[in-house]
């Protein structure tokens, strides 16, 4: 079976994830605007007219903002556990009661012929989770939005033959930058965000698994804390340190706030 994926969109102003199989097309988050998702899906040769389910991370405005608008609009479904659900359900408008789907965290379920993975991260929300798709023996992991990867995670990302990670900030560009206090210190502490050397270090140890992962995204860069050039470097030379060649090891890639990225297509 053959699984697609493609970053509509990655970084604070906004997050949508397409992840399709041979039958079905999911979104995962849609913090953007409606006209500039399916805009988007058109760009890389989709509807989203065919998208089965729009599966939700946390309720931060990033990843819900056009949630509401495209499941009213065009009748999708809306996959969230009990606490996101809770908290976003007043954020997101009215949404028909046959589109309200629940997970539970740490259960897999099934939407069509796609298996879903959903597990705890640790961030700032209510009970924020991380994905893993299944298509047949292809897996895609999807791990942003958290402030440490804990062994559990590692352990659900183990085996991905493509694994989209956060590599949001560079921790002196933050340190030197402009934002309070308060909030550097939020997005550098356990309930944040990842930096790009700790991206660097569990993508690394990642490498040393049985499995190791052999295609990796780079995600939610920050716009002010971080720049994609930086962001590589600094993996490339976190995994140099560790013998790791990037471009013959490991391939890496990167993820946009303002542009799709490539679509990738992993067959097994």
């Amino acid at each position: 079976m053959t699984l697609r994926f493609c970053s509509l969109a990655s970084g604070s102003s906004g997050n949508c994830q397409y992840i399709a199989s041979e039958k079905t097309s999911l979104l995962l988050d849609a913090g953007l605007s409606g006209k500039r998702i399916t805009g988007a899906m058109v760009d890389i040769g989709e509807e989203i007219k065919n998208v089965r389910g729009i599966l939700v991370t946390h309720e931060h405005s990033d990843h819900i903002k056009g949630i509401g608008i495209l499941s009213r609009r065009f009748n999708i479904p809306i996959y969230a556990n009990n606490n996101t659900w809770r908290e976003m359900k007043c954020k997101i408008g009215k949404v028909d009661e046959e589109n309200i789907r629940y997970f539970q965290t740490g259960e897999t379920f099934h939407i069509e012929d796609m298996k879903i993975k959903p597990y705890s991260i640790s961030h700032d929300a209510s009970e924020p989770v991380a994905f893993s798709f299944y298509g047949g023996d292809a897996k895609i992991s999807i791990v942003t939005d958290t402030g440490y990867v804990d062994d559990t995670v590692k352990k659900e990302i183990t085996g991905s033959d493509l694994l989209m990670i956060e590599s949001n900030h560079d921790v002196e560009i933050l340190k030197m930058g402009s934002y309070p206090w308060y909030l550097k210190k939020r997005i550098m502490g356990e309930q944040g965000h990842l930096s790009n050397e700790m991206a660097g270090e569990i993508i690394a140890e990642m490498m040393a698994m049985d499995i190791p992962i052999t295609n990796v995204l780079l995600g939610h860069l920050s716009r002010e804390n971080n720049f994609p050039e930086l962001a590589f470097e600094t993996i490339k030379s976190v995994l140099a340190s560790r013998n790791i060649k990037v471009g013959v090891d490991i391939n890496v890639d990167l993820t946009y706030r303002d542009r799709i990225s490539k679509v990738y297509h992993i067959k097994k």
